[in-house]
């Protein structure tokens, strides 16, 4: 593995939905989740509770999570959206899927294409690993940000240690599944998941790029 820079790893990770199916070695998964391990949380409660499927247990979820997306099965979130978001939030979301779709070369009007697309969300983009972010219910939105520091820092160890990543909130569309498969209390909550393992170069949707708003629309500084 070649040292990369912070810099390089946050300007260099991005979503991957095409993977080779080589396994990461375990000594190297110990690696990337150890260091993912120092982010930081409030009073160090380290909320994150991290399961990962690998091997026969990620095939098994893996043909359920198709089998239910092509039987229409409803998802049950144990986490729900507040509702609808206006601009310029809703212009981001229409953005990032003309890049991917430009890139798969898969035409808006193309509804047929577009459904086959949305499936390998649950096919995991043949990712050889999926793992689920939880955290028990007992925590609320304060501990929910920690856990989006813990990602954050998850990813850019992967991308590091040259690995590739993509994080799905369609792996928290049946989280009954996940708690049946790693045997978990029912207070321990699902929030999404990652699927990770090495790039496919081949695979046209890894060429898909967004861009990010420029940082007065998110930023303001002041010093008066």
């Amino acid at each position: 593995m070649t040292d990369i820079s912070l810099e390089e790893a946050v300007r260099g990770r991005h979503s991957v939905r095409g993977f080779l199916p080589d396994p990461v070695p375990q000594e190297l998964l110990n690696k990337v989740f150890e260091l993912a391990q120092w982010a930081p949380s409030g009073t160090n409660i380290q909320p994150w509770q991290v399961y990962v499927a690998s091997g026969a247990t990620r095939d098994a979820l893996r043909t359920e999570f198709i089998r239910r997306a092509q039987t229409g099965q409803s998802p049950k979130l144990d986490h729900v959206d507040r509702g609808k978001v206006g601009e310029p939030w809703r212009e981001r979301r229409r953005d990032c899927a003309k890049a991917l779709y430009s890139a798969m070369d898969i035409a808006w009007e193309d509804k047929e294409s577009r459904e086959c697309a949305s499936l390998r969300n649950f096919e995991l983009f043949d990712a050889p690993h999926v793992a689920f972010l939880c955290m028990n219910e007992v925590f609320g939105m304060v501990a929910a940000a920690d856990l989006g520091m813990y990602v954050q820092t998850l990813m850019l160890s992967m991308t590091a240690h040259g690995l590739a990543s993509c994080a799905q909130g369609t792996m928290a569309h049946y989280p009954d599944l996940v708690r049946e498969t790693f045997n978990l209390d029912p207070m321990i909550k699902v929030l999404f998941g990652i699927s990770f393992g090495y790039e496919d170069p081949s695979v046209a949707a890894n060429q898909a790029r967004t861009v990010r708003a420029p940082l007065e629309q998110s930023v303001v500084f002041r010093n008066v």
